[in-house]
C-alpha cells in the first residue's frame, strides 16, 4: 500500500488490523500514539501548540475509526491501516497541500495524513463509496467535513479511502466542523454501529460450519488431562463465536449431574446464571441432537429471554455429561449452528471420556506408588528424625530414591536410605520390594553386615535371572544403600549407631562444636557379585549431634562443570548447622542443593536426618 501523499517528513506507520469489532478501537488507540508521539517530537510541540496538536489528534482518531468501521461492516475483510506526520514551509510547492494556509506568510505547516484499505469483494462496483449503513452513509459524511481533503482509491484487491487533516504555526485549522445535526446524528449512530458490527459478525460466525473452527477445537481439546479443563476450554470454543454464553454439566459417579464450568460473554453475569442453572441440572441422554432449553433467569440483565439448546455429551454408547449454549433474542440460523455445536460437542465428550481415563490410570499408579514408602518414620526415644523426599519427574510420587525408619524390638531401630538405578518403573517396584525384603531380614535377627550381605546375593540372583530370560537386552538392577541400627542411650543420652554404606555416599555426622565426620567407608553396589561382604561401622551420636544421609541427587547436584560435593561441599553445608535439629538441617540442605545451579534438580533427592537430643 502506497500513501497518496507528497512531503513526507516522517516515516509512515503501517499495522494490519483483524477483521473483528475489536479493529475500531485498536485503530483510534494506533492513530492517538503515533500521531503523539512524533508531534512531540516536532516544531508543534510547544505548550502553546498542545491545545490545537491535541484537537488535531482527536479529530484524526474520529475519522480513522469511522473509516475502519466502514471497511468492518461492508468488507468484513483484514484492514490496513497507514498514517504518517508532513510539515512544509510557506513556501512549499503548491501541489504539496501544505503552503501557507494561515494567510500570514509566515510558520510551518504540518499535516497528519491516514490511509485505511480493505479488501475488495468480486462483486463491489467500482465508484461505489459505502457509508456506514449503506449509500452515502455517516462515516464519509464526517470526513468530508473534518478533513483538508480526502479521497477514495480503488485497486483490483482493495478499496482505500486517505485523508489529511492540517495545522499552520500561527494555530489555524483549514478544515471545517462537524453541523451541530451532524453531531447528534453521530452520537446516535456510535451506539448503533457497535451492537450492528458485533450482530453482523456474530450471525456470520453462527453461520460458519468451515472446517477451521472444528479443526480449532479438535486441537485445543485434544491432550486435556483434566475434565473440568475440557468444560472450560469448551466454553472458551463456543463464546462469543456460537453463543452468548455456555454451561457444561458432568455425570458423577452416584450417576447425577454436576455443574462443572459456566462461561459469558459479559463476566458479570457468569454468578447469576450459575446459580440459576444449578438448581435444575438435565438429566442424562444419549440424544445427541440439540434440544430446547428453558431460557434461566440469571442470563440477560435486561431479561429479555433468549434461545437456549442443549446437547448431550455421548462417547462410545455413554452419556458423559450436557453441553447448553444460549443466546439472547430470536435464534439465527439455528440449524446451522446446531449442527456445528453438535460437532463440538461430540469432540468435547471425547475428550471427558480420555481425561478420565488417565485419571483412574494416575489414581491407580499414585496408589501403588504409595506403597512403596513408609506411611510415617518412627520416633526412637531421644532421637529427632526428618526425611526430605523430592522425585524427579512430572507426577511422581516415588522415583528410585527409598527410605525407612522403623524399631525392630529390643529398643533398637533400624534406618536405611537407598537409591535403585534407573527411574522407569521397574526400578520404583524395585524399591518396594526393597524395603520390606530389608524389613523381613532385619526382624529375624539379621545384623547390618548379614542384611546386606544377604540383599546383595537376592537382587545378584535375581538380576541374572533377568539377563537370563530377556537375554542381551534386560539390564540387571543395581542398588546403592545406607543401612544402620539405632539403640538410644536412655541414661547418657544420644544413641549407639551401628552403619554400614554400599555404593552409596558417605554418611556425615555434625558435632556440636561444629565438626564434620564421614562414619563409614562406602563398599561395593548391591546386586553386582553374588558373594560380596560388607563391614559395618560403630559409633555413638552423642546428645546435640546429627547424622546427615543423602542420596546423589544431592552430591551430584550439578552447576556448569562442578558438583555439590566437589571440595567436601556437602560437609561444609552440614557444618553451617550446628544447633539445628533434624527437620533444620535436613531443609537447609535441600535448599542448598536447589540454590546450586540454576537449572530445576534433574534426579531423584532424598534426605534422612537423625539428631539427638539434648536432655
Amino acid at each position: 500500500m502506497r500513501l497518496p501523499f507528497s512531503g513526507l517528513s516522517d516515516p509512515v506507520t503501517r499495522t494490519g488490523l483483524p477483521a473483528s469489532q475489536l479493529a475500531p478501537s485498536r485503530a483510534r488507540t494506533l492513530v492517538r500514539e503515533a500521531f503523539a508521539e512524533r508531534i512531540a517530537a516536532g516544531p508543534f510541540a510547544s505548550a502553546a501548540a498542545r491545545e490545537k496538536t491535541d484537537s488535531l489528534i482527536d479529530d484524526a482518531v474520529l475519522l480513522a475509526s469511522e473509516l475502519v468501521t466502514n471497511a468492518l461492516m461492508h468488507a468484513g475483510t483484514e484492514i490496513e491501516i497507514a498514517c504518517g506526520v508532513e510539515t512544509a514551509e510557506p513556501s512549499a510547492d503548491a501541489s504539496t497541500g501544505l503552503g501557507d494556509t494561515s494567510g500570514s506568510g509566515r510558520g510551518e505547516v504540518m499535516g497528519v495524513l491516514v490511509e485505511v484499505a480493505d479488501r475488495q469483494p468480486a462483486h463491489r462496483v467500482p465508484g461505489e463509496i459505502p457509508g456506514r449503513r449503506g449509500g452515502r452513509g455517516l462515516g464519509l459524511q464526517i470526513v468530508g467535513s473534518l478533513a483538508e481533503s480526502w479521497g477514495v482509491t480503488y485497486r483490483r484487491t482493495e478499496k482505500v479511502v486517505w485523508f489529511r487533516l492540517t495545522l499552520s504555526e500561527s494555530g489555524r485549522r483549514t478544515a471545517g466542523s462537524l453541523s451541530e445535526s451532524l453531531n447528534r446524528e453521530l452520537d446516535a449512530a456510535e451506539i448503533h454501529s457497535v451492537s450492528e458490527v458485533a450482530d453482523r459478525r456474530r450471525v456470520a460466525e453462527w453461520a460458519d460450519r468451515g472446517g477451521a473452527f472444528l479443526a480449532e477445537a479438535s486441537e485445543l481439546l485434544s491432550g486435556q488431562l483434566d475434565e473440568d479443563m475440557v468444560a472450560a476450554l469448551a466454553g472458551q470454543l463456543l463464546v462469543p463465536r456460537l453463543a452468548e454464553w455456555c454451561a457444561v454439566w458432568l455425570t458423577t459417579e452416584g450417576g447425577g449431574m454436576r455443574l462443572s464450568r459456566v462461561w459469558h460473554g459479559d463476566e458479570r453475569r457468569v454468578d447469576a446464571l450459575r446459580f440459576a442453572l444449578e438448581s435444575d441440572p438435565p438429566a442424562p441422554s444419549l440424544r445427541t441432537v440439540g434440544i430446547p432449553w428453558p431460557w434461566p433467569g440469571g442470563a440477560d440483565a435486561a431479561g429479555a429471554g433468549g434461545s437456549a439448546l442443549a446437547f448431550s455429551l455421548v462417547s462410545g454408547g455413554s452419556c458423559v455429561g450436557s453441553l447448553i449454549i444460549g443466546r439472547a433474542g430470536p435464534p439465527e440460523t439455528t440449524d446451522s449452528v446446531a449442527r456445528t455445536v453438535e460437532d463440538v460437542a461430540r469432540r468435547v465428550a471425547q475428550a471427558v471420556v480420555t481425561a478420565r481415563q488417565y485419571t483412574r490410570q494416575t489414581s491407580i499408579s499414585r496408589a501403588l506408588q504409595r506403597r512403596q514408602l513408609p506411611p510415617s518414620l518412627a520416633s526412637p526415644p531421644g532421637v529427632e528424625s526428618a526425611i526430605v523426599y523430592e522425585p524427579h519427574g512430572r507426577g511422581q510420587t516415588v522415583g528410585g530414591d527409598f527410605y525407612d525408619l522403623f524399631p525392630m524390638g529390643n529398643d533398637r531401630w533400624c534406618f536405611l536410605l537407598g537409591d535403585v538405578q534407573g527411574k522407569d518403573p521397574e526400578a520404583m517396584s524395585v524399591t518396594g520390594l526393597t524395603r520390606h525384603l530389608v524389613r523381613l531380614l532385619a526382624r529375624e535377627g539379621n545384623g547390618v553386615e548379614s542384611v546386606l550381605s544377604r540383599l546383595n546375593a537376592a537382587m545378584a540372583e535375581e538380576g541374572a535371572e533377568a539377563v537370563a530370560v530377556g537375554g542381551e537386552s534386560a539390564q540387571p538392577r543395581f542398588l546403592s544403600l545406607v543401612y544402620g541400627e539405632l539403640e538410644p542411650d536412655l541414661k547418657r543420652g544420644g544413641a549407639r549407631c551401628t552403619i554400614a554404606s554400599a555404593g552409596h555416599p558417605p554418611p556425615l555426622k555434625l558435632s556440636a562444636d561444629g565438626e564434620v565426620t564421614a562414619v563409614v567407608e562406602s563398599q561395593m553396589l548391591l546386586g553386582i557379585d553374588e558373594g560380596s561382604e560388607f563391614t559395618s561401622f560403630p559409633f555413638f551420636l552423642g546428645p546435640g549431634e546429627s547424622l546427615l544421609c543423602v542420596t546423589d541427587g544431592v552430591t551430584e547436584r550439578r552447576s556448569g562443570q562442578r558438583q555439590l560435593d566437589d571440595d567436601d561441599g556437602l560437609a561444609e553445608i552440614l557444618a553451617l548447622c550446628v544447633g539445628m535439629g533434624a527437620m533444620g538441617v535436613a531443609e537447609r540442605v535441600r535448599q542448598a542443593a536447589h540454590d546450586f545451579g540454576p537449572e530445576p534438580v534433574e534426579d531423584d533427592l532424598a534426605i534422612l536426618v537423625l539428631h539427638a537430643v539434648v536432655a
